[in-house]
């Protein structure tokens, strides 16, 4: 647990990348490419694994905030929206992404469904904990 912690998010969550795309119940849908992740982005992700990615980060996400529902996770994802000469306003992220990557984790055993939201099981701490020790080394 406490390597995780120590180390860069970023560096945690490109290791976990490449471990989630070695899960075979976890595949980006094909209309993945052409949507937005949000009403506050101008353009659909431009990353080839931007699905892996947005996995590993809210597998992150839930270990570290322990249950937490979809409406928070889209808080957390959120950004500022542009409106021309309007003043910028926050606005959720896309919700229906988030739903599917909870969906695919849990098929795959990483995440399990609780009162309040969704939390990690073993099987994803363990994933976590090992992705995190071979980071160390």
């Amino acid at each position: 647990m406490a390597a995780e912690k120590e180390m860069k998010a970023e560096e945690l969550i490109d290791r976990l990348k490449e471990e989630l795309k070695k899960e075979k119940d976890i595949q980006p849908p094909v209309w993945s490419r052409f949507a937005k992740s949000g009403p506050h982005r101008e353009r659909p992700p431009q990353q080839k694994d931007f699905w892996y990615i947005r996995s590993a980060s809210v597998l992150k996400r839930i270990y570290v905030d322990g249950p937490i529902g979809v409406s928070k996770l889209r808080t957390f994802y959120g950004g500022r929206k542009r409106r021309g000469y309007k003043p910028a306003r926050f606005k959720k992220s896309s919700g229906n992404i988030i739903r599917k990557i909870l969906q695919q984790l849990e098929k795959a055993g990483l995440i399990q469904k609780v009162k309040g939201g969704r939390k990690i099981t073993p099987k994803g701490q363990k994933l976590l904990n090992n992705v995190g020790r071979e980071a160390k080394k």
